[in-house]
């Protein structure tokens, strides 16, 4: 804990008069008692949330630490719905919240907004948690984090919240109101509005304080294929798609590994070159290709896709970049609480460095698949386009590669991809179609 700076001390004859403590902050009970009053799965949901909040580590990786693991199978599923309904709730219980303040402006201490979060999830979104349990263990939290004074202030108004009524649904609802309802920055769903419609933005935001559905698109699941969400797999697949008799592919961001695997599951005569710039996430994934006997064939570089250096052409390339994540917000929740509209160009540009490197290995003949997980058209369409100008790169439209998986019997028939192309390219957003948001389009070298 970083040292408080020194204040000036006040002259004796200045000094304040010392107050007695109010009888609302409740007993002097020490930090170590009152975090034994904290079940396990409430005790680790807090101290994942406040890291995750001083950005020191990620939601998924910090729910899946040796710590969390050594916890009860019901402890571990608690602590998950926890944090992640906090995080997928946070801007919508801090406005119901700050109604319930005495002064609203106010700002709270971290810990303290963090007690508040807990209790007042559990009190609106978990209906097999007692009211009595969600309350004392939210001021014992509040407490054990140093924060004895606020714990009055938890108390008081996790009990008026527990005593309201829920809000009614509105007739109507504009987009700052359903924004802060679901749990969303304004600013973002107002870009989501101006891209794709109101009705697909409000069905963006449902779909994202939910779990991710797995296995909803194709028709075929688990065996010898990797586990991966429906949208990363539908990426890959459309990829393989594009270019069925491959001999060299490249997946030149490939960490961390589930669309590489994909690749070589289908293409049999493909030799695969699998790159990433970190060493450490690729060390990582070629331990997961150790346990599928097709991923032989598989070769990993550590290497920076924005290098072009390198002779050797390849007949496709997938050219999954790095990007904001705005499509997979239900599975990473804390995206829209760190982002800004400043990264969208950020990463366009390492984009386009990227895009613009792979195409250079490109093959005559051979096809690119370029995608991302994101909904921003910054990242997607105008990348590909500000990319291709004025070169002898084409786009290959989607629709055909969709009708030969669906022809194939690889996906479902209510997968409802009908309406995932838009201009050519894949387009799926979340809560229009039965996956994450991913965008992609294909790209072919002239011979």
């Amino acid at each position: 804990m970083k040292n408080k700076p020194l204040q000036p001390k006040t002259p004796p004859a200045k000094r304040p008069a010392v107050m007695k403590r109010p009888a609302s902050a409740g007993s002097t009970a020490s930090a170590e008692a009152s975090i034994a009053k904290v079940t396990p799965a409430r005790r680790a949901a807090f101290e994942i949330l406040t890291l995750v909040g001083e950005g020191k580590g990620h939601s998924d990786e910090l729910l899946h630490s040796p710590r969390i693991e050594a916890l009860s199978a019901e402890d571990r599923n608690l602590t998950t719905t926890l944090v992640m309904g906090v995080l997928r709730w946070q801007i919508a219980l801090d406005a119901r919240i700050r109604t319930l303040l005495q002064r609203p402006e106010q700002r709270l201490a971290e810990p303290v907004s963090l007690a508040l979060r807990l209790g007042a999830f559990q009190l609106l979104h978990l209906d097999r948690i007692p009211a009595h349990a969600a309350l004392s263990e939210s001021v014992e939290l509040c407490r054990a984090a140093g924060q004895p004074h606020a714990t009055g202030m938890v108390n008081a108004v996790l009990r008026k919240l527990a005593a309201a009524q829920k809000p009614g649904q509105r007739v109507f609802e504009s987009v700052a109101a359903f924004s802060e309802r679901l749990g969303h920055p304004q600013w973002l769903v107002e870009r989501w509005v101006a891209a794709y419609g109101r009705e697909a933005a409000l069905k963006i935001c449902e779909a994202d304080q939910k779990e991710p559905a797995e296995g909803a698109l194709f028709t075929e699941n688990g065996g010898d294929l990797p586990q991966m969400d429906d949208g990363s797999r539908l990426v890959a697949e459309l990829a393989a798609t594009a270019v069925p008799d491959a001999k060299t592919v490249w997946d030149c961001c490939a960490a961390p590994g589930g669309k590489t695997l994909i690749l070589a599951h289908r293409l049999v005569s493909a030799e695969i070159t699998a790159s990433d710039v970190s060493a450490k996430r690729l060390a990582q994934t070629e331990a997961r290709f150790r346990r599928y006997a097709y991923a032989e064939r598989i070769r990993c570089v550590v290497a920076d896709a924005t290098a072009t250096s390198g002779s050797q052409s390849f007949d496709l390339i997938l050219c999954d970049v790095p990007c904001s994540g705005t499509g997979t917000l239900a599975a990473n929740p804390e995206i829209r609480h760190r982002l800004k509209a400043e990264e969208f160009p950020r990463q366009a540009s390492r984009q386009k460095a990227i895009l613009k490197a792979a195409l250079k290995r490109l093959a005559p003949g051979g096809k690119l698949v370029y995608s991302t997980c994101s909904l921003e058209p910054e990242e997607c369409e105008r990348v590909v386009a500000g990319v291709i100008a004025g070169t002898n790169i084409v786009p290959s439209p989607v629709e055909a590669l969709l009708q030969e998986l669906s022809g194939a019997g690889m996906l479902r028939q209510d997968a409802n991809l009908s309406s995932a192309v838009r201009n050519g390219a894949l387009r799926t957003l979340p809560g229009v179609h039965s996956c994450d948001g991913f965008y992609a389009a294909v790209l072919e070298a002239a011979k």
